[in-house]
């Protein structure tokens, strides 16, 4: 190498060469550890691969509204008609039916697991001859517009990481939400109205609480985090001018303050600085768009009957699912609906039958509305819970009472609109309602599902954060095909 480097005009020898190229590496090390996008793009988070604002293929549906049903609804009482139940009535579940699964706190130190069939009567409807409870009697004049999946599953056996695995992707928090990761792929369809939005209601059942990491950011900018809409005379919490505060004198202050804030910026090139400004910015548009988007007193009184009276009491899941189509319609692109009260543990008879008569037939005129507008098929409808409930009695089992615990491994939900097949039920369970025969479908695969009928593909939708890229559906996820038209 001497020789090499001499013949250059280069009079160092190999000990002086190594020692200053290992000053170089430090200082590469030292500054990719100061500065971790030295040798990137220069976009902090932004992955390459990724094209944001565009969708990777054309897409079949150009927003979502999500009806959690918060505290996973049974799907015996709902979807899974299981006959065969009834007939075994107070017979121990058998062990070959279990297979050892863990079971919760609640029912694990049971000593007996009888099984118990639904009380509630079902019938066959539509083109599909889907089973339905007679709880769900709206739902069941709609069954030829919505695809039933009868096999979901998940990992997640408590309600807190179920749920969060349902709305991030992981079962812990500070991970970004379905509606961020949107938010951050596509951007909003209103530029005066936020991407992500999330209305709340309770029914008169055991409540699981829900809570703002649920509709957080995680480590995706600001910007994307969900936007909760309050049943309040202020739809969003302080949004307004104070008071004494003219239109005008409020844009002058915004435009110093972004003034400042640029400032900071070329001082520290920190983007959150300008997802800061955004904020403001889309706030103070924000205080012309929101009062017509949530304005419901313009709708006529057929509305109102479709979606039912309670639709006339703000905060009720009849009122946000109504709220719901005015925001989809607006431009929002993606409308997170929570309904807190699904966890019959005890009771489940009459608890359940108040959550259905809540949520049934407001959830079938969303659907009846979106279709009548012609924004159905362009508006993904999404209606279901965590988990599924236990094909056994939780505690002490009578002829006209019972409940049901957690159950992970087999659940039912419904999707509608969106490019999805209407009038379908895809996968099964076994005859006792305890493990799927056929087509599982995991969270993850929903979720890439989701993501696919927008355009966008779960395995490009990427976020450089700690070292590592991270996706809504982590490393696994497949589209369902088959449900797709």
């Amino acid at each position: 190498m001497e020789k090499e480097l001499l013949n250059h005009g280069l009079h160092i020898n190999r000990r002086h060469f190594l020692s200053k190229m290992s000053i170089g590496l430090g200082s590469a090390a030292l500054g990719s550890l100061l500065i971790p996008d030295l040798f990137g793009s220069g976009k902090p988070g932004i992955d390459e691969e990724t094209a944001l604002g565009v969708p990777h293929f054309a897409p079949k549906a150009k927003r979502v509204i999500y009806l959690f049903q918060n505290g996973a609804p049974s799907q015996l009482e709902s979807f899974d008609f299981k006959p065969k139940l009834r007939d075994m009535w107070g017979e121990e579940l058998p062990e070959s039916i279990r297979q050892g699964q863990r079971l919760t706190g609640m029912t694990a130190s049971q000593s007996s697991f009888p099984m118990v069939g639904s009380i509630y009567d079902f019938q066959q409807y539509g083109q599909a001859r889907a089973w339905i409870s007679e709880l769900f009697p709206h739902t069941a004049k709609i069954v030829d517009d919505i695809c039933i999946i009868k096999s979901m599953h998940t990992e997640s056996i408590n309600h807190d990481p179920a749920l969060t695995f349902f709305q991030t992707g992981a079962q812990q928090g500070n991970r970004p939400s379905m509606g961020s990761w949107l938010s951050y792929g596509l951007g909003s369809e209103n530029s005066n109205l936020p991407a992500f939005t999330v209305l709340l209601s309770k029914g008169e059942g055991n409540g699981q609480g829900v809570y703002s990491k649920l509709w957080s950011n995680g480590f995706l900018p600001a910007t994307h985090q969900g936007v909760q809409f309050s049943n309040g005379e202020d739809p969003v919490l302080f949004l307004n001018n104070p008071e004494g505060m003219r239109k005008e004198e409020r844009r002058k202050m915004l435009d110093h303050l972004a003034a400042l804030n640029e400032h900071s910026f070329q001082k520290v090139g920190d983007p959150e600085i300008q997802t800061r400004v955004a904020q403001y910015e889309m706030a103070f548009r924000m205080q012309t768009a929101v009062p017509e988007a949530t304005d419901l007193s313009k709708e006529p009184d057929s509305i109102f009957e479709m979606y039912g009276e309670d639709s006339r009491k703000p905060g009720t899941f009849a009122a946000n699912c109504l709220l719901a189509r005015k925001l989809s319609e607006s431009g929002v692109r993606f409308v997170q609906l929570y309904h807190q009260g699904w966890d019959q543990h005890g009771n489940l008879p009459s608890e359940m039958a108040a959550q259905a008569k809540d949520v049934d037939q407001a959830s079938a005129a969303l659907i009846k509305d979106l279709k009548q507008r012609g924004l159905l098929e362009e508006t993904l409808v999404i209606w279901g819970g965590e988990f599924g409930r236990t094909n056994y009695s939780q505690g002490k089992l009578t002829q006209d009472n019972y409940g049901r615990d957690h159950h992970p491994r087999c659940f039912s939900i419904w999707m509608a609109g969106g490019g999805v097949k209407p009038g379908m039920v895809y996968g099964s369970t076994d005859e006792l309602g305890y493990n799927i025969t056929s087509n599982p479908v995991h969270v993850h695969d929903f979720q890439a599902t989701v993501l696919h009928q927008l355009g966008l593909d779960h395995e490009k939708l990427i976020y450089r954060h700690l070292g590592r890229k991270f996706r809504l559906t982590d490393v696994s996820g497949k589209v369902i095909k088959d449900i797709l038209a």
